[in-house]
């Protein structure tokens, strides 16, 4: 009879850790889900900006066009670089392809500097405004993103976390990297 009771009581003692431990497994697991999907969401939001300044270079262009026809070359990387953006599907690819865009558009305000009236244009102008509300609003979401990217990554590195995550394989995000020319001091001639 004691024998019984004892066994009773080991096996509802096992039963109990099994339960803590598939409840711990269950609960770890989800959260690292919560945060996978908000990296994904925080990605997308990035993606949208990129988009929102992919697509306001078309308009530019066409503004730019209307003053001056013989940049052509310019014109020809803009649309290569905007192509790259809307076909970029990792994070390493839209840094890339943003960076890309970024020197196109440099190229282009060198060749809008040459025509003084362009810069007086008020559809220019608009267009130039929505451009750097966009950049700023890239730079939020890029730094939004990161910081999402880095408490994802932290969760499924530290231990006993980590043995969920790479059962669930559960990978580490990429993070949103500077670009090389961002250390360079823009020059400015009046």
């Amino acid at each position: 009879m004691k024998k019984n009771k004892t066994l009773i009581i080991v096996l509802v003692v096992v039963f109990a850790v099994a339960a803590v431990l598939v409840g711990w497994g269950v609960g770890t697991r989800n959260g690292l889900v919560e945060k996978r999907e908000a990296v994904t969401e925080a990605q997308s939001a990035v993606e949208v900006f990129l988009q929102r300044r992919a697509d306001l270079i078309p308009n530019l262009v066409s503004t730019v066009k209307g003053y001056q026809v013989h940049e052509k070359e310019v014109y020809t990387e803009l649309a290569n670089a905007r192509a790259a953006l809307s076909g970029a599907k990792t994070v390493g690819e839209m840094d890339a392809a943003n960076e890309q865009l970024s020197s196109a558009l440099s190229r282009l305000l060198i060749v809008v500097e040459n025509y003084p009236e362009l810069k007086a244009n008020e559809q220019f102008q608009y267009l130039m405004d929505e451009l750097a509300g966009t950049e700023n609003r890239i730079a939020k979401a890029r730094d939004s993103y990161n910081e999402v990217a880095r408490e994802y990554n932290t969760k499924i590195q530290k231990f006993p976390t980590s043995v969920i995550a790479s059962m669930g394989h559960f990978d580490k995000a990429e993070y949103f990297k500077a670009s090389a020319d961002a250390q360079k001091v823009p020059e400015v001639k009046f």
